[in-house]
């Protein structure tokens, strides 16, 4: 993983990285026809050979090779493909980059819950 800090033209300060997700997280099929790929070693008509564990990954559907994700506070912003030699951009196509990103909501997970005050 790579990982950038640069300033847009407002002067903001941004950390981009790239986010590559493990690879039985990607779904290997087809997207032209929605079929699944044919294994090298043996045809998908031999039964159902995947396994298991957990729930379906919850990866937005276009983003299966990974995203460009830049950080500014609370802003979070994903870019999907990931343009390639993005690590060696100047600042300037960072920032491009930066402005043709996708807003990401901010994550639940990640927030403490609110305590009650006595």
């Amino acid at each position: 993983m790579a990982f950038r800090t640069f300033s847009d033209a407002e002067g903001n300060e941004w950390q981009a990285f790239d986010v590559v997700p493990r690879a039985n997280e990607r779904r290997r099929y087809d997207r032209r026809s929605g079929a699944l790929l044919i294994e090298e070693d043996g045809d998908r008509r031999d039964g159902d050979r995947r396994v298991t564990v957990g729930g379906r990954s919850s990866l937005t559907p276009g983003i299966h090779d990974g995203w460009l994700c830049f950080e500014h506070g609370d802003d979070r912003r994903r870019l999907s493909p990931i343009p390639s030699d993005w690590s060696h951009a100047t600042d300037e196509q960072l920032a491009g980059f930066l402005r043709a990103a996708s807003r990401v909501r901010p994550s639940t997970r990640s927030a403490p819950a609110a305590q009650p005050e006595p």
